[in-house]
């Protein structure tokens, strides 16, 4: 496993272990209970989503970007379509975002 694969596997795991205690002080204030659970669940849902986007986000601006070093007369029909799938993946995370929201006011 190299040094970069450990790195994140720290990050990981110390987030997934803090937003367990953070869960259980949260269910601790909602008479409920089970509202820990959807503050957790909209806290790894838009940690996920955002994660994905950059990812996919970064991929296709990356692949955008070695088209047009490649060939710099197709600059036209590179650049439209790259900024729609940029937009089309923002709008996924900006869904996710609506649904944090939601679970968040089910508290």
């Amino acid at each position: 496993m190299n040094k970069t694969a450990q790195k994140i596997f720290v990050v990981l795991a110390s987030t997934l272990f803090a937003s367990s205690a953070m869960a259980q002080e949260a269910a601790a204030h909602v008479a409920g209970g089970g509202g820990g659970l959807i503050a957790l669940s909209a806290g790894i849902a838009i940690g996920i989503a955002a994660l994905g986007g950059a990812l996919g986000q970064g991929k296709a601006a990356a692949a955008a970007l070695e088209g047009i070093a490649r060939n710099p007369a197709a600059q036209g029909k590179i650049l439209i379509p790259m900024i729609i799938g940029l937009a089309l993946i923002e709008s996924l995370v900006i869904y996710a975002l609506v649904i944090a929201f939601q679970l968040i006011g089910k508290i």
